[in-house]
């Protein structure tokens, strides 16, 4: 019995089958399939965040939390064996 992930709806067939014409007609054309755009800010903002966050994670932890965490990710990594 397949998982509740992997099925399929009408709605995702349609779609498919929605940008499947698409690309064939833009291929038949000439022309570029549409791209969606993306919002700078959004964009922006998400670099903003990623770049600060592992470092600013870092400087509020207590060099003993920290321990903690590496030991627990090291017992995690090493579980798996």
């Amino acid at each position: 019995m397949p998982s509740r992930a992997s099925k399929r709806t009408v709605l995702d067939e349609l779609e498919d089958t929605n940008s499947l014409a698409a690309r064939i007609v833009a291929q038949t054309i000439g022309s570029p399939p549409p791209q969606p755009a993306k919002n700078p800010f959004a964009v922006a903002l998400g670099r903003l965040g990623a770049s600060k966050g592992g470092k600013a994670r870092a400087a509020l932890l207590s060099n003993k939390r920290k321990t903690e965490i590496a030991q627990n990710a090291a017992k995690a990594r090493w579980s798996k064996r």
